[in-house]
């Protein structure tokens, strides 16, 4: 049962209506979303129109928090469950997708075919921002993971009636996203018999075939010949030959060679290796791939925007199994660079994947370099998976890459990358040892083991995505999959990042 693309339902259609919703429109919907702040006023109420008036009765029976949600059934010619989402323009895009996320979730209940959305009692902008929450809260809620249950799905959402007097500023970004999200997550889903090496290859094939990208992938045969040898110590235990690195590329109209890199770490099952995993440890591990899943999404979304930079896509597709032929600590291996590696420990092999990977994108001669990895335990103990963890070879632009993690609703946190922590990775035997012996801050000796295979002239941005995977979900995301990294990236472009040109 191969694995099949889920590229025409990655977003559900949004139509604006132009006009306020009456009675025949609201029986229309059997779900809506309403985003109202804590207190409108009767002339609010009055505008809104009397098919609302049973939602005002529940809204002002108490005192309502931005953040709060709360659901009533409403209408008189059709019942149509409306899910109401308190925001204010004092809350943080993060909160506001938080928002957006339950209400949507709760407006979607029923399995509806159709939903309204709609924001009332708001200044412009903040009512513009809290429907743009409300598009994205509705993208993630309405998306279908992989589900292999024997009973008949029901119908899908088959569409958002977005009310709006002009066509809402920045929806295009919004859906580019949402679909790049969606894509991602959908990937990391996948169970591993559905999601190897040699499957993952033929679906990015796939991919890039009905999206009119490049597509090349650089076998173990090929990798060999270029030595990648960081990365063809991982493959060496998997039972078939089908690891590799694959390269989508997209070229707009009049564009030479890739100004932007996307790099991701493509571990389809992790067992640790030689240093095998514990159940607990292991369960999770075909979602190790995560990394080159957002990167992919990341692709999909600039590509739907029509950017016009170049941007080629860089994934280190393996697993790390446990065999005899498997890589072993104490081995010293060479990169592609040719940097000499001193392995430590078999599980710490994000990092060795990632070294070829970026070794090979950093050939070409981008401008930047961004690369997205599952990469340490160390993140995620320091951040929880709440934020994701950021470090760059461009110091000077630290708040800039923070600031993009909250303007998006995805936050990062930017750790040290002082020079001095490279004594922790001092080999008496090799160049660099893969990790330290004792793992203390190993999420930024991790990063300066990578920053060692991006030349300084390039600007490079690693994320260690600890909110990949949270339970629950994250912002307006509800399933523990989370995508994260899609929204970021798209708001760290758009600020044309980086542009204090800080040195390493």
């Amino acid at each position: 049962m191969p694995a099949r693309l889920p590229l025409e339902r990655l977003l559900v259609p949004v139509r604006t209506i132009r006009s306020r919703p009456g009675a025949v429109t609201l029986a229309r919907h059997p779900a809506a979303l309403v985003l109202l702040p804590p207190a409108p006023s009767r002339a609010d109420w009055i505008a809104l129109g009397p098919e609302f008036s049973a939602l005002q009765r529940a809204f002002v029976a108490k005192r309502r928090r931005p953040g709060e949600i709360f659901t009533r059934t409403i209408g008189a010619r059709a019942e149509t469950r409306v899910a109401v989402a308190i925001v204010d323009a004092a809350m943080s895009p993060y909160e506001r997708l938080l928002a957006a996320g339950k209400a949507a979730r709760a407006a979607l209940e029923d399995a509806p075919t159709r939903v309204l959305l709609l924001a009332h009692g708001l200044a412009a902008e903040p009512a513009d921002a809290a429907l743009r929450a409300g598009v994205a809260a509705l993208q993630a809620a309405a998306f279908r993971l992989p589900n292999f249950k024997a009973e008949r799905p029901v119908a899908p959402l088959a569409r958002i009636d977005l009310v709006a007097r002009t066509r809402l500023a920045g929806l295009d970004r919004e859906l580019a996203s949402a679909a790049g999200n969606n894509l991602a997550r959908w990937l990391t889903a996948l169970p591993p018999n559905l999601l190897d090496a040699g499957a993952y290859r033929r679906l990015l094939a796939e991919y890039a075939r009905r999206n009119g990208l490049k597509f090349e992938f650089y076998d173990e045969r090929h990798l060999h010949r270029l030595g990648a040898g960081a990365f063809l110590a991982v493959a060496r235990g998997n039972a078939a030959r089908d690891a590799g690195i694959a390269r989508l590329s997209y070229r707009p109209r009049g564009a030479g060679r890739a100004a932007v890199c996307l790099v991701g770490k493509g571990i389809c099952f992790d067992t640790g290796g030689t240093n095998l995993k514990a159940h607990a440890g292991m369960l999770e591990m075909h979602t190790d791939m995560q990394g080159s899943a957002v990167a992919l999404g990341c692709l999909h979304a600039l590509r739907a925007l029509g950017e016009r930079t170049a941007v080629d896509c860089w994934l280190a597709i393996t697993e790390n199994r446990i065999g005899p032929t498997s890589y072993l600590p104490q081995e010293v291996v060479r990169a592609h660079d040719g940097t000499t590696i001193q392995v430590i420990h078999t599980d710490a092999e994000g990092r060795m994947v990632l070294a070829d990977a970026l070794s090979l994108a950093a050939a070409t001669r981008p401008r930047l370099i961004i690369d997205y990895a599952t990469l340490t335990g160390a993140c995620v103990r320091a951040l929880t998976e709440r934020y994701s963890g950021a470090f760059t070879n461009r110091l000077a632009t630290r708040d800039a890459i923070e600031a993009a993690g909250v303007a998006s609703g995805e936050r990062v946190w930017c750790f040290p990358m002082d020079a001095d922590y490279d004594t922790d990775l001092d080999s008496a035997i090799a160049d660099i040892l893969q990790c330290a012996v004792d793992g203390k801050g190993d999420h930024i000796l991790a990063a300066r083991f990578l920053q060692r295979f991006v030349p300084r002239e390039i600007a490079w941005l690693h994320l260690d995505l600890a909110a990949g995977q949270r339970r629950g979900g994250l912002a307006h995301v509800g399933t523990d999959v989370t995508g994260f990294g899609v929204r970021f990236t798209l708001e760290l472009l758009a600020q044309r990042w980086p542009r204090a040109q800080g040195r390493a």
